[in-house]
C-alpha cells in the first residue's frame, strides 16, 4: 500500500487527531472505537489493494466492483446503513495537444469513514484536505464536509478546462475571420469532440448535487447544504459555457465552409476569365493559321502585326471587363 495512500487521517472535534498517516488497521480501529471519522485517500490502487480497504471497512461489494473499473458515469448511490457511493469526473487541459484529461474520483461514505479513490493525474485533492483542516466549524459536520470539500475542488478545476476551451475557441474564430483565413475545419472538429466529452463529465453531476441537498440525507445541515448549493450553481455555469463554446464552433464552422467556398469560387472565376482571354487570340490565330489562298490581309505588308494587335486589344478589353466585374 505504500504510494498508494495519499493520506490517512482522524478527525474529531474539528480538528486531525494524527499527524503522519494512519496505518490501514489503526485507521480500521479508529473507524469503529472511536468518535469523528476517518479520511482515507487512494491514488491509482490495484484490484488487491482495494479489496484489502473494503475487507477492513466494510465496503459494498457492486461499489468496489465499480471503484476497480474506472470509465464510470458520475453517479450517486446510496445504502440502507447511511452511506453513499459517488463518482466524479477529474478534469485537467492540455493545451499543447487541445486535449482534455480526464480521470475518476471514487468516494465511499459511511458511519465513521470516507474513502477516496482517485484516478488519474487531475485534480489532486490534498488542497481539498488542507481547506477543510482550516475550518474546523466545517470539519465538525463529519464526512459530509468532506465530500463537500472535494467536490469543491474538483469542480474548481473545471475552471481552467473551460478556460482553455474558449482560449482556443476564440483562436478558431480569429483565424477564420482574420484578414488572412484559414480552414480550421479539423481544429474545429477536435475542438468540438473535446467540448462534447466534457459536457460529458460534467452534466451528470448535476443530479447527484442536487440529491445531496435535498433533505434525503440529514446528515447535511443547513450551513453544509449552503455549500453544496454553491458547487451546484458553479457545476451549472460551467455546463452553459460547454453549451454556449458548442455553439460557437457550429456557427464558426458554418461560417468557415463558406468562406471555404466564396474563396473557390473566386479561384473560379480568375480560371473561368483568363481562360476567356487566353482563348480570344488563339481563335484568331488557330483561323489565321489555315493557310487559306483568299484571307483578308494575306498579302499586306503589316498584316501579321496588325492580326497581333488584334488580338492584344481583344484581350486587354475582355481582361478590362472581366476585372470591373470582379472577376479577376
Amino acid at each position: 500500500m505504500v504510494g498508494v495512500i495519499v493520506d490517512c487521517a482522524h478527525y474529531k472535534d474539528g480538528s486531525r487527531q494524527n499527524e503522519e498517516p494512519l496505518a490501514l488497521d489503526e485507521a480500521a480501529r479508529r473507524c469503529d472505537e472511536d468518535e469523528g471519522f476517518v479520511w482515507l485517500g487512494l491514488h491509482d490502487p490495484g484490484p488487491e489493494e482495494l479489496r484489502d480497504v473494503a475487507e477492513r471497512f466494510d465496503l459494498p461489494p457492486l461499489a468496489v466492483e465499480d471503484a476497480m473499473q474506472a470509465h464510470q458515469r458520475p453517479k450517486l448511490e446510496d445504502y440502507a446503513d447511511g452511506g453513499y457511493f459517488l463518482v466524479l469526473h477529474t478534469a485537467r487541459y492540455l493545451d499543447d495537444v487541445e486535449v482534455v484529461e480526464f480521470g475518476e474520483v471514487h468516494v465511499f461514505t459511511g458511519a465513521g469513514y470516507v474513502i477516496v479513490v482517485r484516478h488519474g493525474k487531475a485534480s489532486e485533492l490534498s488542497p481539498a484536505r488542507e481547506r477543510l483542516e482550516d475550518n474546523a466549524e466545517l470539519l465538525k459536520e463529519g464526512p459530509a464536509a468532506a465530500v463537500w470539500a472535494i467536490i469543491d475542488k474538483i469542480v474548481d478545476d473545471y475552471e481552467p478546462v473551460m478556460a482553455g476551451l474558449e482560449n482556443d475557441v476564440e483562436e478558431v474564430e480569429v483565424e477564420v475571420f482574420g484578414d488572412a483565413p484559414s480552414d480550421q475545419t479539423r481544429r474545429n472538429y477536435f475542438l468540438r469532440r473535446e467540448l462534447a466529452e466534457f459536457y460529458r463529465a460534467v452534466h451528470p453531476l448535476l443530479q447527484p448535487l442536487e440529491e445531496l441537498v435535498s433533505k434525503e440525507h440529514p446528515e447535511i445541515d443547513g450551513t453544509l447544504r449552503e455549500h453544496f448549493r454553491d458547487v451546484a450553481d458553479h457545476v451549472k455555469r460551467v455546463e452553459d459555457a460547454v453549451a454556449t463554446q458548442r455553439e460557437l464552433l457550429t456557427s464558426i464552422l458554418q461560417a468557415n465552409l463558406a468562406v471555404i467556398s466564396v474563396r473557390q469560387n473566386d479561384i473560379v472565376k480568375q480560371i473561368s476569365g483568363w481562360a476567356a482571354i487566353v482563348a480570344v487570340p488563339t481563335f484568331v490565330a488557330s483561323v489565321y493559321g489555315m493557310n487559306f489562298e483568299h484571307m483578308p490581309e494575306l498579302r499586306w505588308e503589316y498584316g501579321y502585326p496588325a492580326s497581333l494587335a488584334v488580338m492584344f486589344g481583344l484581350g486587354a478589353g475582355l481582361h478590362r471587363i472581366l476585372r470591373r466585374a470582379g472577376w479577376l
